[in-house]
């Protein structure tokens, strides 16, 4: 299985950046999944941010962040990133890291059932 540990959250301005890390571990081998974000605003159901896949060649986004977000994995060190820019008040959320429950998948899986490993969540607050 894998263990996840997100970090990097924090309270910013509308228009400001913060890089979201997710520490990966255990018995998967980290760099044959593909990898999530997803986020939980208060109230809401936990929804799609962006994937990379195992190789790190393809990424998918929801389309609210395409243009601001930035998903990325370092294979070597089971560490995956979260670049987000131009943040805006309706970001602010529980930040989740996951990994995909099968290897080698697509990217543009955004179901929140294709994914496990969930992490602690790191919470993201931009005030406007």
């Amino acid at each position: 299985q894998v263990q996840l540990v997100e970090s990097g959250g924090g309270l910013v301005q509308a228009g400001g950046s913060l890089r979201l890390s997710c520490a990966a571990s255990g018995r998967r081998t980290f760099d044959n999944y593909g990898m999530g974000w997803f986020r939980q605003a208060p109230g809401k159901e936990r929804e799609f941010v962006a994937a990379v896949s195992w190789s790190g060649d393809s990424t998918y986004y929801r389309d609210s962040v395409k243009g601001r977000f930035d998903i990325s994995r370092d294979n070597a060190k089971k560490m995956v990133y979260l670049q987000m820019n131009t943040l805006k008040p309706e970001d602010t959320a529980v930040y989740y890291c996951a990994s995909r429950k099968a290897p080698f998948t697509a990217v543009t899986g955004t179901a929140k059932g294709l994914y496990d490993g969930w992490g602690q969540g790191t919470q993201v607050t931009v005030s406007s």
